[in-house]
């Protein structure tokens, strides 16, 4: 079994440390060519906007959408998250619009509004230690997207952070950045699924 992980921005190899620490093979994607070989597709946190353009570029964007479409396992963190979605409340940017969401991009606040938190995952045994870093949330979500966690904000409202759809995962958080293979292990188990 193979896990690629995109890797044209952000922290993708602290997600490849992850997924080595599990015991599996991880790869770094950039090409058609090399999506076409991985079992499961993780797409990091980073920078949204400038993922989807050199997404565009190097011309992955229509390629990973069919591999998500015919059932693909997929991971995607904060940025990554904002990648998969249907669209976001503000902007335009590339989207794979897999995942049937509209996002609020930094919706917790800017830079200096990054906080950690350990939150309550559908699922898991204990909370899980999550890393928030110009996180978005999801403002809306389709009937079809099971709500696996989520945070309240400073006015008291609860907004989705972590989510399923099918075999697609979507976290607002950084799970690469705690050292909980947690998230990773759901992903390998969806390419068992698969």
């Amino acid at each position: 079994m193979t896990v690629g992980v995109l890797a044209l921005q952000g922290d993708f190899r602290e997600h490849i440390a992850m997924l080595i620490e599990i015991g599996v093979n991880a790869v770094e994607v950039r090409t058609p060519e090399e999506l076409d070989v991985v079992d499961a597709l993780v797409i990091p946190g980073g920078e949204s906007t400038t993922i989807g353009r050199l997404a565009t570029i190097y011309g992955l964007i229509e390629p990973i959408r069919v591999r998500c479409d015919s059932g693909m396992p997929v991971l995607g963190t904060c940025a990554g998250m904002i990648f998969l979605a249907s669209s976001t409340t503000e902007g335009e940017q590339p989207q794979l619009g897999v995942l049937d969401a509209r996002v609020r991009r930094n919706a917790f606040g800017r830079q200096v509004d990054s906080f950690e938190a350990d939150i309550e995952v559908s699922g898991f045994d204990s909370p899980m230690h999550a890393v928030f870093i110009r996180a978005p949330w999801m403002e809306k979500i389709g009937s079809d997207v099971e709500v696996l966690a989520e945070v309240t904000d400073r006015q008291g409202d609860t907004h989705p952070v972590l989510v399923r759809q099918g075999r697609i995962l979507a976290t607002s958080f950084h799970p690469e950045l705690v050292g909980d293979t947690r998230l990773h292990e759901m992903l390998v188990a969806l390419i068992d699924e698969a």
